[in-house]
């Protein structure tokens, strides 16, 4: 099966959506207007249930097969937030809220699987129940962890559950997958140097928190290349060196770092959070000064069940072509982690073309993506729930 034609015929259509929801993003669950939209149109492509405020701004809609002899449930998750980003794109379309934008194309996420509603809508050519979820918050606000929660999978007897993002760099409409973990744990930390200010002039009567958070820095490098095994992957990042005084002259009495954490198996993630916070308040420690830890945990590593990840790749097969089904490892977070925590499901990547990376201020969804990826959400439905 490749395109189908029923979504190049809509392409022109979903790309009016697509570029509505990029000229008015939303950030993490304020939401109001991007969920109505998803609302008005699922309830105008005749969804047999739609349902608002799941996991609080999320929506949730639900399409019956012909028939439902099988008793399947097959779930397909979109996300629809937005970014902290100053679009710098110059497109007519381009966002219309100073310093909030679609910089990671889950404008394209929502308009695709708005358009897979469409057509399932119309032509319930399957055996079962198909629910869409449109979800807010992924940009670090845990939605999918919040629907999750909310009872979502329980309500809807979801048993397995999709999801799509596009990547930069891969050719428009060409698919990657992985079976297990496929993108990382993502955690942060906050450490508060303290030490003794004074005048620079007179280093020796000071505890000079600017060395000692210097040597707690180069220390927290030696997590990953001397206690993490060589075969595993972890990123540590201090990306914030931030003193009390603005000052030449002035030694800081307390210095901030912040910075991440990437990881994707839980023994390493537990490892480099032990051997951090150690290091952080010995190396302190050794200077005469404190060191404060406060490491957060965000999102669990995502991973990829090993026989819906092969289901996926062959729908995307049948779609493309081909799939690349040994895609790199992403170091980046998802918290569509939470859903497959859930329920067996797996999470595949569409091309974008030669275009600028995710979360940069030049960033645009292709809509030369589209057909593509709305034939994977449909082939997904239609394979795994076979009209009877």
């Amino acid at each position: 099966m490749p395109i189908k034609n029923r979504f190049a015929d809509m392409q022109a259509e979903i790309t009016g959506w697509r570029r509505h929801l990029h000229e008015n993003p939303e950030l993490l669950f304020d939401t109001p207007k991007t969920s109505a939209f998803i609302t008005e149109k699922l309830k105008e492509f005749g969804c047999d249930e739609v349902v608002g405020k799941i996991g609080r701004t999320g929506v949730v809609a639900v399409i019956k097969g012909k028939t439902d002899t099988s008793g399947k449930v097959v779930g397909l998750r979109a996300d629809f937030d937005a970014l902290p980003i100053l679009e710098a794109t110059g497109l007519d379309y381009a966002s219309k809220t100073p310093g909030v934008m679609h910089a990671c194309g889950h404008d394209g996420h929502t308009a695709m699987l708005l358009g897979a509603a469409k057509y399932l809508a119309e032509t319930r050519n399957f055996d079962g129940t198909a629910v869409m979820i449109f979800q807010p918050a992924e940009e670090g606000g845990g939605g999918g962890k919040e629907m999750v929660d909310d009872g979502m999978m329980e309500r809807w007897n979801v048993q397995e559950v999709y999801g799509m993002h596009n990547w930069p760099g891969n050719d428009v409409g060409t698919f990657a997958i992985r079976p297990g973990a496929f993108f990382a744990a993502t955690d942060t930390f906050e450490i508060t140097v303290t030490g003794k200010g004074g005048h620079a002039a007179k280093p020796d009567t000071t505890i000079d928190t600017t060395v000692v958070s210097s040597h707690i820095v180069l220390a927290l490098q030696s997590i990953v290349s001397r206690n993490v095994d060589p075969v595993e992957q972890a990123v540590v990042s201090v990306t914030s060196f931030e003193t009390e005084s603005k000052a030449f002259n002035v030694i800081p009495q307390t210095v901030t770092l912040r910075g991440t954490v990437r990881t994707l198996k839980g023994e390493v993630r537990d490892l480099v959070e032990e051997r951090l916070i150690k290091l952080a308040e010995a190396t302190a420690d050794a200077y005469g000064a404190t060191a404060l830890v406060n490491y957060i945990r965000g999102y669990p590593a995502m991973v990829n069940h090993e026989a819906e990840t092969e289901l996926a790749a062959a729908s995307a097969a049948k779609v493309s072509g081909e799939c690349d089904t040994d895609a790199p490892l992403v170091m980046g977070g998802e918290d569509f982690a939470y859903m497959l925590q859930a329920r067996p499901g797996a999470y595949i990547l569409i091309g974008n073309g030669d275009t600028a990376m995710v979360h940069h201020p030049e960033f645009n969804f292709n809509d030369e993506a589209i057909p593509a990826g709305c034939s994977w959400w449909a082939e997904m439905v239609e394979s795994r729930m076979p009209a009877s």
